[in-house]
C-alpha cells in the first residue's frame, strides 16, 4: 500500500470496503486511508461517518455506531493506531489486564541464591503469612541481573509440587523396590558408611612422609554454600577425616 503524501499519521488506519464521499484535498496529518481513498479528519469521525451510513434507523443506528466503536476502541489494534504506541504500552491492555497486580503484591521476600548449576544466580523468595508465594529473578544480583534459567524459573513448581519426595527413598542391594526411610535412620547410615570407607582407605604415610589421608572418599558442595559453610566443610572433612577430595560446584 503507498503511503500518503507526507508520510503516515498515527491516526491513519486502512480498511476494506467502500465508502462514499471520500474527501480529498487538506494536509496529510488528518487523512485516513480508506479503499484507495484518503478520508479526512479524525479517527472518532471516521468512524461515525462509516458505521453512520450502514445504520438503518436514526435511533437504532447511533446505537449501533457507540456498539462498534466501543468494540472497535478496545481492540489493541485500533488503540496502538490512535496513540501511535508501539505495542508495549497502555495501548495493548484489556480490561481485565488494567487491574492486575503482581501474585506477591504486598509481600515480604528473602534474597536466596539458585539451589542448582554453579552459576550462583540471585533470586528473591517472596513469603506472606508463613506462606511461600512465589521465586522470582533478583534484579540486584550482580551475577544473573534478575534472569533465571528454565530450571531456575521453575524453583517454586517445584518445591511446591505434590509429587514432591518428601521422605528419604532406599533400596537396599539386589532389591526389586523403594522403601521409606527415616531422615534420623538414613542420616547414621551415612555417617556409619562414611567412617567404614575412611578406616579401610585411610594412609598415614607414604614415600616415607606422614600424610593421614584418605583419597577413596570424595565431597563436593552445593552451588548455594557461602564462605562460611565451605570453611566448616574444609575443616571437618580434610582436617578432621583426612580427606583431600573436596571441591565445590559455585565458583563464586
Amino acid at each position: 500500500m503507498a503511503s500518503p503524501p507526507g508520510g503516515w499519521h498515527p491516526t491513519q488506519i486502512w480498511l476494506d470496503g467502500k465508502m462514499s464521499a471520500a474527501t480529498r484535498g487538506c494536509s496529510a496529518s488528518c487523512r485516513t486511508h480508506f479503499a484507495g481513498d484518503w478520508y479526512c479528519g479524525t479517527f472518532d469521525d471516521f468512524i461515525a461517518k462509516y458505521l453512520g451510513t450502514i445504520a438503518t434507523s436514526p435511533r437504532s443506528g447511533a446505537k449501533r455506531v457507540r456498539m462498534i466503536k466501543d468494540l472497535l476502541e478496545r481492540w489493541p489494534v485500533v488503540r496502538q493506531l490512535r496513540t501511535g504506541g508501539d505495542g508495549t504500552g497502555p495501548e495493548v491492555m484489556s480490561r481485565r489486564t488494567e487491574t492486575l497486580l503482581p501474585k506477591h503484591q504486598d509481600a515480604d521476600f528473602t534474597r536466596s541464591i539458585c539451589p542448582y548449576c554453579g552459576v550462583g544466580c540471585g533470586q528473591m523468595v517472596f513469603h506472606k503469612d508463613g506462606s511461600l508465594i512465589s521465586i522470582e529473578g533478583d534484579p540486584g544480583s550482580p551475577i544473573s541481573r534478575g534472569h533465571l534459567c528454565p530450571k531456575g524459573a521453575d524453583t517454586f513448581e517445584l518445591h511446591t509440587h505434590p509429587n514432591r519426595l518428601m521422605s528419604v527413598k532406599y533400596r537396599r542391594p539386589y532389591a526389586t523396590q523403594w522403601e521409606e526411610l527415616d531422615l534420623e535412620t538414613a542420616m547414621d547410615m551415612v555417617a556409619d558408611r562414611l567412617w567404614e570407607s575412611r578406616q579401610a582407605s585411610f594412609t598415614e604415610e607414604q614415600d616415607g612422609e606422614k600424610v593421614m589421608q584418605t583419597k577413596k572418599v570424595a565431597h563436593l558442595g552445593g552451588a548455594t554454600l557461602d564462605n562460611e559453610e565451605n570453611y566448616l566443610i574444609k575443616k571437618l572433612f580434610c582436617g578432621g577425616l583426612g580427606m583431600v577430595c573436596i571441591s565445590n560446584q559455585a565458583r563464586i
